[in-house]
């Protein structure tokens, strides 16, 4: 909770540290993704405008002539209010901070494809020109497998609607998420679907399973396989891999992520992010446990980070001990991906 006169949110994405949080609706519309359990047991509703205006206003007595000059709207999905309203409220947020340039939100592709072109277009006119899209995978049936409720088609569709709109792109995909099994297809597809997009920024997050969501009992009964984490950076490598005629920036940027210096433009920068990738992979085993475990106790950044012996014996001396006990390399990893999600 915030001591701030005006509600907030649990959430906002990493490249909104520094913006202005307004809260337009509390939960979300979905709820049901198999791998999502931060609304869990929280009851979605929308705020009425009336309520959300006096928030914007209570935020500009509260920062007190603060120039915001970016603004996230919070929670799942800011979609799903009607576009007179959504449309009111950015008119009144853009009147209480006439110096924001950016607002953006989350958009379900399910919500905004219920919207017409002529809607995002009203919507981006008065102010939304920023979206962050979850799309986590390009496959139907990796989709279909975690419940999200949107198809590849669906996501294309609504992608499309927005950038002719005029709004901006990001899409989340989750590397992981078809477990095992799905690991090819997961990738492959996820490419295709991208590639029709051609989103101005693709975000990758590494799939952590927390044990009360409805993946974590899927692998508790064996149904869902998860990858270790070489396997995801092989499946990472497939992706970008596939990766052709986009003009998106490319990252690794939370640190759930092993690989973070897996940033760049492409297709400027792709030959440079398979080299990353291909180093990790060509390491010894023994070296890419050491790597990841440094990674994950937070004593290294980039692979480079490895060529300091004194941090890599220290690495090292700790992966001994871990080899002496009854878990395993991949358990420990997994375990410390949650603890960062």
């Amino acid at each position: 909770m915030t001591d701030t006169p005006f509600e907030m949110g649990p959430i906002r994405p990493v490249d909104e540290a520094d913006s202005l949080l307004i809260r337009t609706t509390r939960g979300c519309p979905w709820n049901r993704c198999s791998f999502c359990t931060l609304y869990k047991g929280m009851t979605f509703s929308l705020r009425s405008v009336a309520d959300i205006k006096q928030d914007i206003l209570a935020a500009k007595n509260y920062f007190n002539g603060h120039p915001f000059e970016t603004c996230f709207l919070q929670d799942g999905d800011s979609f799903v209010m009607g576009t007179k309203d959504l449309v009111a409220v950015l008119e009144s947020l853009r009147k209480a901070f006439p110096s924001l340039k950016r607002i953006s939100s989350y958009g379900r592709a399910q919500t905004m494809a219920k919207k017409n072109p002529a809607d995002m277009r009203a919507i981006r006119a008065a102010g939304l020109n920023k979206l962050y899209c979850g799309m986590e995978s390009g496959s139907a049936q990796v989709l279909k497998n975690v419940k999200k409720g949107i198809t590849p088609e669906t996501i294309i569709h609504s992608a499309h609607m927005a950038k002719e709109a005029g709004m901006e792109m990001t899409q989340f995909i989750i590397l992981g998420l078809g477990g095992r099994e799905l690991t090819e297809e997961h990738a492959i597809e996820t490419a295709r679907v991208l590639n029709e997009i051609n989103p101005d920024d693709i975000r990758l997050l590494t799939i952590g399973v927390k044990s009360d969501s409805d993946l974590g009992l899927q692998m508790a009964e064996g149904r869902f396989t998860l990858p270790s984490e070489a396997e995801i950076i092989k499946e990472q490598r497939l992706l970008l891999e596939n990766l052709e005629g986009i003009e998106s920036h490319y990252a690794n940027h939370h640190s759930v992520d092993l690989l973070l210096e897996v940033r760049g433009q492409l297709p400027r920068d792709k030959a440079r992010l398979l080299a990353v990738l291909d180093r990790f992979l060509g390491l010894d085993p023994k070296d890419q446990i050491n790597f990841t475990l440094g990674r994950r106790l937070g004593y290294y950044q980039r692979l480079s980070d490895m060529d300091n012996g004194l941090t890599f014996d220290f690495v090292e001396r700790q992966a001994q001990k871990i080899r002496e006990g009854d878990e395993s390399f991949e358990e420990i990893f997994h375990r410390l991906r949650t603890q960062v999600i």
